[in-house]
């Protein structure tokens, strides 16, 4: 995982703002300025190595705590893209999943790897996912697998297209007040197809935020 320094402060300062006006859903269509040029690369098949979910202790990307519980297992089974704005947006595309779990377990939409990582609409679906697990009183344990992702670039290079699908089969919900795992049969439900907006942060060369999330579910090609 990438390292580098950058202003994160300052991201952080302008999402939490945004944080109390945050507005959309995923299931809006992207503008006109969202339309993404380029080839698709990344992986057909999802493969046996996998990148664990959370950083080490010592291994912060962009001196955010990105950290999991150990029984909440985020698997990214994709390749890099040669392009290098293209592997930092899949890059902090991770991250943001990461953050959103993050915010899962630590109870609150306000956690700093969520600020850091997402923006407006992006924002905004973070919140809805964390908030409606701390209303429900549960958490997350288990996999949750990324797979066959694919990249496609803007013309001026500000933002990047990160497509994949995840596999929850075996991904559950937790009860936080008793620890009650709630499974279910797996179902054609687990399947589901992403497509995260991400835009580069506009003081920073490296830094990718989550600016509109899509979400097929019931994906049969991710089957």
């Amino acid at each position: 995982m990438k390292r580098r320094s950058l202003p994160v402060t300052a991201a952080l300062a302008t999402a939490a703002a945004l944080l109390l006006t945050a507005c959309g859903s995923g299931d809006e269509k992207p503008s006109d300025n969202d339309k993404i040029a380029g080839a698709d690369q990344g992986t057909e098949t999802p493969k046996e190595s996998a990148e664990p979910s959370a950083a080490p202790a010592e291994d912060k990307p962009d001196g955010v705590d990105l950290s999991l519980p150990k029984d909440m297992n985020l698997v990214f089974d994709w390749d890099k893209p040669k392009d290098e704005n293209e592997a930092a947006a899949m890059d902090d595309a991770a991250n943001y999943l990461r953050a959103i779990y993050r915010g899962v377990d630590k109870r609150t939409a306000e956690d700093a790897s969520v600020i850091a990582y997402s923006t407006g609409e992006g924002l905004h679906y973070a919140k809805t996912q964390i908030d409606s697990r701390v209303e429900g009183g549960w958490t997350a344990t288990g996999t949750r697998r990324h797979y066959q992702a694919t990249t496609r670039s803007a013309p001026n290079g500000k933002s990047v297209e990160i497509a994949f699908c995840v596999d929850s089969s075996k991904f559950y919900g937790k009860e936080v007040e008793t620890g009650k795992v709630l499974k279910s049969e797996p179902s054609i439900a687990d399947y589901d197809h992403f497509r995260i907006i991400m835009t580069r942060y506009p003081t920073s060369e490296d830094l990718w935020q989550a600016s509109k999330v899509f979400v097929e579910t019931k994906a049969e090609d991710c089957r």
